[in-house]
C-alpha cells in the first residue's frame, strides 16, 4: 500500500509541472494574469497564440503520459500485486490530471485538466481517442466553444469505454468525465449566461455579418 501511495504523489507531483508557467518563463508572461485567467493551453492561444499553445499542450500531454507510463513502472515496490497493472496505471494517470488542476508548486492554480488527460488515456486506452478527438473536434466546429468541445469529449469515453467491454475502464471513464465536468464548471456557467468565449474562426456554420 505504501508504494501505491508514493507512487500516486509522483504521479500528482508531476501533474504539477505547468506548461504554462514554465512557457510562460521563457517569455516572462504569466497566463493566469491574462485572458480568462487560466493556466491551460486554450487560454494560452487565445493570449500568446499557437506556438506558445502548442509548447503548453506537448509538455502537459507529455506529463499525462510520463504519469501512466513511467511512473508505474518505477521500482519503488510493486503496488500492482495488490490492485492490479491497469488500476495501478489509471490512479497514476487521474493523479497527474488532478495535480495539473491543482498544482502544489503555482499556488493550486493549473489547467482544466484535459491535456494531461489526453496524455494518460494514450497509456490507459489509446482506442477511446479516436471518439474522443472526432467528438471534440465536431462540437469546436459546429459550435466554436472550446469549453464544451472538451466536456462532450470527456463524456464519449464512457461509451467507448462500454463498448470495448471494460469495467475498470468504465468507472474511470464516469470518474474522469465528472472531474473535468467539475473543472469547467465556470464555461458551463457562462455557456447558461450566454457569455461564453467563442472561437468564431474555427466555428463552420458561423452567423454572417
Amino acid at each position: 500500500m505504501a508504494a501505491l501511495i508514493l507512487k500516486v504523489i509522483l504521479a500528482y507531483l508531476l501533474g504539477s509541472v505547468s506548461g504554462s508557467l514554465m512557457v510562460g518563463k521563457l517569455k516572462k508572461v504569466d497566463i493566469r494574469r491574462q485572458g480568462s485567467g487560466n493556466a491551460g493551453g486554450t487560454n494560452a492561444f487565445r493570449t500568446q497564440g499557437l506556438v506558445f499553445a502548442l509548447g503548453v499542450v506537448v509538455i502537459d500531454v507529455g506529463k499525462g503520459f510520463l504519469a501512466a507510463w513511467w511512473i508505474p513502472a518505477l521500482d519503488i515496490g510493486d503496488p500492482a500485486q495488490r490492485v492490479g497493472q491497469d488500476l495501478l496505471v489509471m490512479f497514476c494517470g487521474f493523479a497527474a490530471v488532478v495535480g495539473h488542476c491543482f498544482p502544489i508548486w503555482h499556488d493550486f492554480r493549473g489547467g482544466k485538466g484535459a491535456a494531461a488527460a489526453v496524455g494518460a488515456m494514450i497509456v490507459i486506452e489509446p482506442l477511446v481517442l479516436l471518439p474522443l478527438l472526432l467528438t471534440w473536434l465536431a462540437t469546436l466546429v459546429l459550435t466554436g466553444y472550446v469549453g464544451l468541445a472538451t466536456v462532450l469529449a470527456a463524456f464519449s469515453l464512457i461509451p467507448a469505454a462500454w463498448w470495448l467491454d471494460d469495467r475498470s475502464l468504465l468507472l474511470f471513464s464516469i470518474v474522469l468525465s465528472l472531474f473535468l465536468l467539475f473543472t469547467h464548471r465556470s464555461n458551463m456557467r457562462s455557456l447558461r449566461d450566454g457569455t461564453e468565449y467563442r472561437f468564431e474562426r474555427i466555428r463552420l456554420f458561423s452567423r454572417k455579418r
